[in-house]
């Protein structure tokens, strides 16, 4: 079967956005353009205006100034159901009391769709996110993974030309999440369409997307290939949201520094000394914090092996270096 459902450019932009509630900025005058038919993940805080962006794409709620363009057509203007965007819900929003074939099939019904026609496409939807053998149970009787694999097909089902996940993992185990996340990146792949995906996650944008945004305060603090993003932040947030780096003062400015990048030494052959704070066993590695002069926090990452050949403990003195290349210095 063929699963492409793209069948027209799919090139979104936001062009200056922004959302107001009364006084309160949500989101301040945002500029992006999506890479056609990629996974991108808007990642930032709770509160930091990515659930509102994507609420605006989708049609949810109007913007305040700006305009919101897909294919070169701007959408801003049009009903969420006119905008050749689909949307799933946090919380899957399925119908209790229908079968899972004709929640699929739903929005097919409210369209005019016969019977036979829309109960054929939403078969093959099922079987895009292999649930054919579960079409006739009912929500309460399947599994949040399932549920979540319904509330997918039930939104493909429209043939968008963008499909807009609002924290769709969160409410998963971790177990499950990180088999869906698979399922997620794959089901993108094959179907040749563009994934807006908001998440708090860093992990979870990591491992899903090509291009991460990152939001802050109402802003884009800083938007990229997932790599990019990660090895190269920019600001001090980023570096910090992001997670794995660490923001020490030096006499030049500020530096991002990967916390695996960092080793450890005796204390008088290091470019630092320190001071052990805290370990932290985390399987295949240890995370090894301490203090240095200014009261600055240092984390190393370290191989469990690594480590456990000459062990460290809370107090003890040691020595920290790291090779200047990388040493990423912050603008902000």
């Amino acid at each position: 079967m063929n699963t492409a459902i793209n069948t027209v450019a799919n090139d979104l932009e936001l062009v200056s956005v922004s959302k107001h509630y009364g006084a309160t900025v949500a989101v301040d005058s945002i500029d992006y353009r999506f890479r056609p038919d990629s996974y991108t993940c808007l990642l930032g805080p709770s509160g930091c205006g990515k659930s509102s962006t994507l609420r605006m794409i989708a049609g949810h709620e109007s913007v305040s100034k700006g305009a919101i363009f897909l294919g070169g057509c701007d959408i801003s203007i049009l009903l969420p159901a006119q905008r050749g965007t689909a949307m799933m819900f946090q919380n899957y929003a399925l119908f209790p009391h229908l079968s899972v074939l004709d929640n699929v099939a739903f929005s097919l019904k409210m369209k005019g769709v016969d019977l036979r026609t829309r109960q054929a496409k939403a078969y093959e939807m099922l079987e895009l996110v292999d649930l054919t053998a579960l079409i006739e149970r009912m929500p309460e009787q399947l599994s949040g993974g399932q549920q979540q694999r319904v509330a997918l097909a039930r939104a493909l089902i429209t043939r968008p030309q963008v499909l807009l996940l609002d924290e769709p993992l969160s409410a998963l185990d971790p177990f499950l999440r990180i088999r869906m996340r698979g399922e997620l990146r794959k089901l993108q792949k094959e179907l040749g369409i563009s994934f807006v995906h908001v998440t708090h996650g860093q992990d979870e944008a990591l491992a899903l997307a090509d291009d991460i945004i990152v939001m802050n305060n109402a802003v884009i603090e800083q938007a990229g290939p997932a790599r990019d993003v990660f090895n190269t932040p920019k600001t001090r947030f980023v570096a910090q949201f992001m997670g794995g780096h660490n923001v020490i003062a030096l006499p030049q400015g500020h530096f991002a520094i990967r916390t695996d990048a960092v080793s450890i030494s005796p204390p008088d052959k290091g470019v630092i000394e320190a001071y052990v704070t805290s370990v932290e066993y985390q399987g295949t590695h240890v995370s090894l914090t301490t203090r240095i002069t200014g009261d600055q926090e240092v984390t190393a990452l370290l191989p469990d092996t690594a480590f456990y050949s000459n062990p460290h403990h809370p107090g003890d003195r040691i020595g920290l270096h790291w090779d200047a290349k990388n040493q990423h210095q912050l603008t902000a």
